[in-house]
């Protein structure tokens, strides 16, 4: 299991003096001094030695996790599974909405298999961590047997160590995979013991018809599976998908190695939820990138305390939500390492 530290806040007086300091009203620059807070917090780790160094952030890493889902196959979207590895061909070719943003802003990419219907077979910039050609349609089975999501969280595990190992310290968390706003949403509604219908949404933009399909199967999972739900790892293993375990292992290991990490949106954020129920610790650690247009989604920002920087009405997945925050975060660091004080730039405290 994960072992993740809180983050201390022995010097949280003198990280918010600082801010406080800057040639600026005090908490004139809103949402980014609380950010620029947290990221200090991570980054000086209650260590007072440390602040004089200023914050930083490398080698910036967006990590894709792909899958497919066996309840695709029952009408709960607008395309079908096979759309999952076009997708990722696609962003294997650099023609993606992803690939265009982490290119703007300066994200590395990694695409991790992690179970879709027909891998790409020869791409070495896809990364094999497959745990089965998709899950099994969850309101028929379990998704997925328990030792899976062992594995799942393991190889998040050896995936967030080679990140660090070459000076990675912020990952951001995105997805693809036909039907899986359908898993997070039986997810969300296992964990928080919540209806079905306070969580459903239209994913990519499914109609009526389909909402009532996906609602319809989507209870009969959690019926079925009722009496197994009793642990994070067996919702995820009942009811999850693929990606969205090792989405849940890539947070854990990240808090483990004390590195930031960006949620994008509503499938990385039950992963998020998942992460914090196994490790409160963890939560520390996690940036909020967008609230999308999900109906879960808010609730879940909610549930987890969070803020998120953007509000776009982003429904794309993939990362897109996450990939766009990046310059808030580096906003945040900036102003903070190179902002003058007044006592600097010899003006007035206006405070």
């Amino acid at each position: 299991m994960f072992v993740i530290e809180a983050v201390k806040s022995d010097v949280d007086a003198n990280i918010q003096h600082k801010i406080n300091q800057k040639t600026k009203p005090l908490g004139a620059l809103g949402q980014l001094e609380s950010l620029a807070l947290q990221i200090a917090r991570v980054q000086y780790r209650g260590d007072k030695q440390l602040l004089s160094t200023p914050l930083q952030i490398t080698k910036p890493t967006m990590l894709v996790f792909a899958a497919d889902h066996g309840i695709a196959a029952y009408g709960v979207s607008i395309a079908p599974s096979e759309v999952t590895t076009q997708m990722v061909h696609n962003f294997v070719q650099g023609g993606a909405a992803i690939n265009v943003f982490c290119r703007q802003v300066g994200f590395e990419l990694e695409i991790i298999d992690c179970g879709i219907l027909q891998p790409l077979t020869g791409q070495a910039n896809v990364i094999d961590q497959r745990l089965g050609a998709g899950t099994k349609a969850m309101h028929l089975a379990a998704a997925m047997p328990l030792e899976k999501v062992a594995q799942g969280f393991e190889f998040a595990r050896q995936l967030i160590a080679r990140h660090v190992d070459v000076g990675c310290n912020l990952i951001a968390l995105g997805e693809m995979g036909i039907g899986n706003t359908s898993a997070a949403t039986a997810v969300m509604s296992a964990m928080l013991n919540i209806d079905v219908e306070q969580c459903v949404g239209r994913g990519t933009g499914i109609d009526d018809a389909t909402l009532v399909i996906k609602t319809k199967l989507i209870n009969q999972a959690l019926d079925l599976h009722q009496h197994e739900l009793v642990s994070p790892e067996a919702i995820l293993a009942h009811v999850g998908g693929f990606e969205i375990v090792q989405m849940t292992g890539a947070i854990l290991a990240a808090a483990e190695q004390k590195i930031l990490v960006v949620i994008d949106g509503f499938i990385a954020t039950a992963a998020a939820l998942v992460a914090v129920k196994l490790s409160p610790q963890s939560r520390d650690y996690l940036v909020f990138a967008h609230e999308s247009q999900e109906q879960g989604h808010k609730l879940l920002l909610q549930q987890l305390q969070a803020t998120p920087l953007l509000s776009l009405g982003l429904r794309l997945g993939e990362g897109t939500g996450a990939a766009l925050a990046l310059p808030l975060i580096q906003a945040a660091v900036n102003f903070y390492n190179q902002m003058a004080s007044f006592d600097d730039a010899g003006v007035n405290n206006v405070v």
